[in-house]
C-alpha cells in the first residue's frame, strides 16, 4: 500500500521526538513587563520596554538573530499588547487600534511559530489588515508555546488546551461581539478547544487545519467557517484520535468535512502557508468573513 509522505513523515516525528525528545539553548530573555491594562498608548510603551530589555540581554549573551528580531519589533511604530521572550516567545502585536474598530480580527497560528520564525505570522497580520481597511484591527496572537514539526505535540492537543485559557482572555478583553477568530494550522486545535467558553465572538475560522480537536462539531454558537487550499499538504493527515492512558493522540475531526457543521469556503489551490498570502482567493474570502459581507 502506497504511504502518503506527509503522513509517514509525522508518523516519523512522533517516533523519533517520543524516543528522544528535542531540545535547545533556550535564548535567556527578562522577566516580562506587567503592563497597565486597557488598549492604550501607555500600554503599548511599557511592553516596548520589555522587548528593548530582551532584545539587550539576547545581545549581550550574544544571540543575535534573537537579538535582530527583538530590535525590530522595538520600532515605535509597532505596538504589541504583551511580549515575554522566554520558552520560544510569546507576543501580540496589534495592526490598527483595536480601542476603536468597527471588527477584530485575532489571527492564532499553528506550529514552528515564534520569536525567531515570527515573520510570516506578522505578514499574514498585514496582508490582512490591509485588505480589510481601515475601520478593522488585527491581533497577531503568538500567545502559547507552538509545536514544532518534529515534536510529538503535534499530534496531541495538550498544547492547545494549555494555550485555550489566554485566548479565551483575549478575546474578553476585546469584547467577543466584534472578534473574529482566524485560526490557520495547529491554532485551529486552539481555537476548537477554546471555543465552548469564547462566549459570543462573530466568527471562528479555521483554514489549512489538521483538525478540531474534538471528535464532535464544535459546541459554540457562533458561526464556524472552514477552508482547505487545492495544494495544502495538510489534506493527507489522517483525522484519527485515540485516547491512550497518559495523552489523546491525533486532532480530531477534519472542519471541511461534512459531519464538522462548518460553513466551507473556497480558498483557491494555494499551499499550506499561502492562505494570508496579499491577492489570494483565500484571504479575499476571510476579509469578507470579518467584514459580515460573507
Amino acid at each position: 500500500m502506497r504511504f502518503p509522505f506527509r503522513r509517514s513523515l509525522l508518523i516519523a516525528s512522533l517516533a523519533v521526538s517520543l524516543a528522544a525528545p528535542l531540545s535547545g539553548a533556550e535564548v535567556p530573555a527578562p522577566e516580562p513587563v506587567q503592563p497597565p491594562s486597557g488598549l492604550s498608548e501607555a500600554r503599548y510603551a511599557a511592553v516596548r520596554q520589555g522587548i528593548v530589555a530582551a532584545e539587550r540581554m539576547a545581545a549581550a549573551h550574544g544571540h543575535r538573530r534573537r537579538a535582530d528580531v527583538l530590535r525590530a519589533m522595538a520600532d515605535p511604530a509597532r505596538r504589541f499588547l504583551f511580549f515575554d521572550g522566554r520558552d520560544g516567545g510569546r507576543a501580540a502585536e496589534v495592526f490598527g487600534d483595536p480601542a476603536t474598530a468597527e471588527r477584530v480580527a485575532v489571527l492564532v497560528p499553528g506550529s514552528d511559530t515564534s520569536l525567531d520564525r515570527y515573520g510570516r505570522l506578522r505578514s499574514g497580520a498585514s496582508a490582512l489588515h490591509e485588505e480589510l481597511g481601515g475601520r478593522a484591527a488585527v491581533v497577531a496572537w503568538l500567545g502559547y508555546r507552538t509545536p514544532g514539526t518534529y515534536e510529538a505535540a503535534l499530534l496531541t492537543p495538550g498544547r492547545a488546551d494549555t494555550a485555550a485559557p489566554a485566548l479565551r482572555a483575549l478575546v474578553d478583553e476585546l469584547g467577543p461581539a466584534r472578534v473574529s477568530l482566524l485560526c490557520h494550522s495547529y491554532g485551529a486545535v486552539v481555537c476548537g478547544r477554546a471555543a465552548p467558553d469564547l462566549g459570543g465572538v462573530a466568527n471562528i475560522v479555521l483554514f489549512g487545519a489538521p483538525g478540531t480537536g474534538t471528535a464532535a462539531p464544535l459546541r459554540t454558537q457562533a458561526p464556524v467557517w472552514a477552508a482547505r487550499a487545492g495544494g495544502d499538504w495538510i489534506a493527507r493527515v489522517p483525522h484519527a484520535r485515540f485516547e491512550l492512558p497518559f495523552v489523546t493522540l491525533g486532532l480530531g475531526l477534519d472542519p471541511v468535512d461534512p459531519a464538522a457543521g462548518t460553513r466551507v469556503f473556497p480558498a483557491g489551490d494555494g499551499g499550506h502557508s499561502d492562505y494570508l498570502r496579499p491577492g489570494s482567493p483565500a484571504l479575499r474570502a476571510i476579509a469578507r468573513i470579518v467584514s459580515g459581507d460573507a
